[in-house]
């Protein structure tokens, strides 16, 4: 059994509303049933963790703990029973389940306190996750890009093939192009959806959902979107409406805007206190609204397919990773994220 270290370096949660606290925390001295330790090198930031550290879902009754839910690493160790991954794999830490054991979470300890984390967590230099929140990938891939598939990439591609189910010709429209908007900009794309209209704040993220596949381009903050989107569609509407905002406004006039046999899709979070607003009617004769958990896939076999098209060249990956810091840099990375400095998705080294 391999020893396991002793402390690493992490960013911590203490307070809502308050940037994260990179400090050296305690592992424990071993493995329980379930458990696998991986050495991680690179972990994405998804907006829901922005969200998290916000306080969208309300009070957080877990503080201090840990964060981040996409990332790539190295197996150092694995507890009794696993038999997914064994030690010098590489794999993706993904928050979906994937296969194997559900284990119980680790036990850190921080300042001689219990420090809480989920079933995986990618904001710190080592990881305890539980073997079905990590997948194998071949040793010869680039550990930048597998991080990806955390969720940026099958949360995307999940949205469009088992949310929207967006057919060959229909209207789609992508409010909010980040890390997962750009994604799901692609999946629509690649089973030839037309038009894609892109939507957001920050010109860097239009230029970006060009480049995967979107067909028209609309600043909300230099105009109108949702005429500009009817004069695109044409004044019947569209086939799939996609929002990334979780903004009551966007998503109500989004549902307004659909066709009567349209399909809303949310994947952005109102925060909790902000409901929406919708005349049902229309429900009754074909229209629908639905939430994305995160694609609704299954990840140790979506990982392996879109894997498949990225190894072929029928989809662009490298071109979303736009930005990198290192872990002391966390706050800034974020920072930049809500301030559109970062285009597609930025990887924190860490390793």
């Amino acid at each position: 059994m391999t020893d396991l270290p002793k402390t690493m370096r992490a960013a911590i949660l203490v307070e809502q509303n308050q940037p994260l606290v990179v400090d050296e925390i305690k592992l424990p001295k071993s493995l329980n049933v379930g458990q696998v330790l991986v050495k991680v090198h690179y972990s994405g930031i998804c907006g829901s963790q922005l969200g998290e550290i916000a306080g969208v879902k309300g009070p957080d009754p877990y503080l201090p703990h840990l964060l981040g839910h996409e990332g790539s690493g190295t197996v150092l160790a694995v507890g009794a029973g696993v038999k997914s991954v064994k030690p010098r794999d590489n794999v993706v830490l993904h928050w979906r389940k994937g296969l194997g054991i559900e284990s119980e979470p680790p036990c850190y300890r921080w300042n001689d306190h219990m420090l809480n984390a989920g079933w995986v967590t990618t904001f710190n230099e080592f990881a305890i996750v539980s073997e079905n929140r990590c997948t194998p990938v071949p040793t010869d891939n680039d550990l930048k890009v597998m991080a990806l598939y955390g969720c940026a990439v099958t949360t995307g591609f999940g949205v469009v093939e088992n949310n929207a189910k967006v057919r060959i010709g229909e209207t789609v429209v992508v409010f909010g192009a980040g890390g997962i908007g750009l994604n799901v900009v692609q999946a629509a794309s690649l089973v030839s959806a037309y038009p894609i209209i892109a939507v957001d704040l920050h010109d860097n993220r239009l230029d970006l959902a060009a480049e995967m596949g979107a067909s028209h381009l609309i600043n909300n903050g230099k105009k109108d979107a949702f005429q500009r989107i009817l004069d695109i569609a044409g004044p019947c509407g569209v086939d799939c409406f996609i929002d990334n905002t979780g903004l009551p406004s966007i998503i109500e006039k989004g549902y307004r805007i659909t066709k009567p046999q349209g399909r809303l899709t949310l994947v952005g979070v109102p925060s909790i206190a902000n409901d929406i607003s919708i005349h049902t009617l229309p429900l009754h004769y074909g229209k629908t609204i639905s939430g994305s958990h995160g694609g609704d896939g299954m990840v140790f076999l979506d990982i392996a397919r879109y894997h498949k098209l990225y190894k072929n060249g029928r989809i662009k990956l490298c071109e979303l990773i736009t930005n990198h810091y290192p872990l002391d840099a966390i706050n800034d990375a974020m920072k930049d994220m809500q301030n559109g400095k970062v285009a597609g998705r930025c990887l924190i080294k860490l390793s």
